[in-house]
């Protein structure tokens, strides 16, 4: 009986994030099929066309085929809408006590745990390129 509720306490939770996300979601797609409009597009390109400077310069294309309002698009603002409402850290807020390895150790602390008094914590995120 147990596990039937927290079943239906997920889907009520799942179901109220949804609600929450879906003005912004719909804002987002709506931006995006302004952006992909095809007649928007082709008169800002062929003005653009007729900005040419000379003979040099290579003709302008309008494809069809290069679009962005697509399912595979509106996926990615969903997703990326949801991640930016879930995360952790927030304007204004105590930062996350998230879970580091120490490089030297190579051991898992928390990372108010490398405090050292009022010195300042600073840390590096370098990059392996």
């Amino acid at each position: 009986l147990l596990s039937v509720q927290s079943v239906w306490v997920q889907r009520l939770l799942h179901a109220a994030l949804c609600l929450m996300l879906l003005p912004r979601f719909l804002l987002t797609a709506v931006m995006l099929w302004l952006l992909d409009f095809l007649c928007i597009r082709r008169k800002l390109l062929l003005i653009m066309g007729k900005k040419q400077d000379g003979p040099d310069d290579p003709p302008l294309c309008v494809s069809d085929s290069n679009r962005m309002f697509t399912w595979e698009s509106l996926r990615a603002v969903w997703h990326g809408q949801k991640l930016d409402f879930l995360k952790s850290a927030h304007l204004g807020q105590a930062a996350p006590n998230t879970e580091v390895v120490l490089v030297q150790e190579r051991r898992p602390v928390r990372l108010l745990d490398c405090t050292n008094g009022k010195r300042p914590l600073i840390l590096n995120f370098g990059s392996c390129s």
